[in-house]
């Protein structure tokens, strides 16, 4: 699986995996077993946390006042189509927000269900 971070896209993940892609090109952006929590909020409305996501690209960190405080994160894109899809934290500045670091957020308005999900 190509994480975050590598140069070549590999758009798709295996079949036998229920996936989460780009509403907006298909592209594959994480597996179901990378979902840390479905009870996020992004800047435009719910949103999911993941462990890890392929096929993103990653913008400047800088720092952001958030609902849980104080966090830098940077925000992510489909490298397909370009499209920002959330962001991923790069530092919580809150000991009770460490887990956070390194992980993920896809807001859902950005992404659909695929293989699988009968």
């Amino acid at each position: 699986m190509l994480k975050l971070g590598k140069r070549t896209p590999s758009p798709y993940l295996p079949r036998c995996h229920r996936t989460y892609s780009c509403v907006h090109c298909r592209a594959h952006l994480a597996k179901h077993d990378e979902l840390i929590s479905k009870s996020f909020q992004g800047s435009h409305g719910r949103a999911y946390l993941f462990n890890s996501v392929v096929n993103v690209g990653c913008g400047p960190a800088e720092q952001r006042l958030l609902l849980t405080g104080l966090h830098s994160v940077a925000d992510i894109f489909c490298e397909s189509c370009k499209t920002t899809l959330g962001w991923k934290y790069e530092q919580a500045f809150e000991t009770s927000q460490k887990y956070k670091e390194g992980k993920y957020i896809i807001e859902m308005s950005h992404m659909v269900k695929d293989n699988g999900w009968d």
